[in-house]
């Protein structure tokens, strides 16, 4: 695919829930396709220094069995790792902005964190860092980040919701505080509809609906703030559509 000059460079940073294990779709998928259908080939690329899906021998995300082997090399690209969170991303996005080029940052982070790493406060700064570093690479560059979104540990952890719920908050601060008009922030919207009982495999990782949801609160946030792409179409999304 050629890409004009004029391109918008997707770079998609995540956890499990975004890098996928082999046999996934992944949320990135349905974005690609959303991509391809609102920007149109030329008018997008998606970028970052990984390509795939985690391998469970080998603890790594190595894999290329993804659902749709259709899916464009090219297009798999992300900066995102089963594991990984705000404390190991901070340290990696300033090269990782500076060698894709990356415009647009879609970053789903913190429940790693919050589970096995770093309480809200520390998240929270760690977030910070990673705004302040990708920035050091790319002062235009434009974030969206998702608050950590429904999971089963916090519907049976009343303390992990807790901390789940001041992390958003400081998140949702983080946001308000750093947003600039060089530099915009937005805090996307907890997926509409989002039931981790029925959306995702396990409690936590997306299946295909949650895959489609996720990707939906990303474009349509980009979308309402900045007129980027299109609405996340209803007939591609049928559990969406009303």
């Amino acid at each position: 695919m050629t890409v004009r000059a004029d391109a918008v460079r997707f770079l998609f940073v995540g956890d499990s829930m975004t890098v996928g294990r082999a046999g996934d779709f992944t949320w990135r998928h349905r974005m690609w396709q959303h991509l391809e259908a609102t920007l149109g080939e030329g008018g997008y690329a998606i970028v970052g220094p990984r390509t795939g899906l985690y391998d469970a021998e080998a603890d790594a995300p190595v894999s290329t069995a993804y659902a749709d082997p259709s899916f464009p090399a090219p297009a798999r690209r992300h900066l995102a790792g089963w594991g990984e969170g705000w404390l190991h991303m901070a340290p990696l996005i300033e090269d990782a902005v500076a060698r894709s080029g990356a415009d647009v940052l879609l970053v789903s982070l913190g429940l790693i964190d919050l589970g096995f790493y770093t309480d809200s406060d520390q998240t929270a700064a760690n977030a910070r860092a990673f705004i302040a570093a990708a920035r050091a690479a790319n002062p235009h560059v434009r974030l969206v980040l998702l608050p950590v979104i429904p999971n089963v540990r916090a519907e049976s952890d009343a303390p992990f919701a807790d901390s789940c719920a001041r992390f958003n908050a400081l998140l949702a601060q983080a946001v308000a505080d750093l947003d600039t008009p060089v530099s915009p922030l937005l805090l996307a919207a907890h997926p509409s509809g989002y039931d981790i009982h029925t959306d995702t495999y396990d409690g936590t990782h997306p299946g295909p609906s949650g895959e489609h949801k996720l990707a939906a609160t990303f474009a349509e946030t980009m979308h309402r703030a900045w007129s980027l792409g299109g609405p996340y179409a209803p007939e591609l999304v049928p559990e969406l559509a009303l």
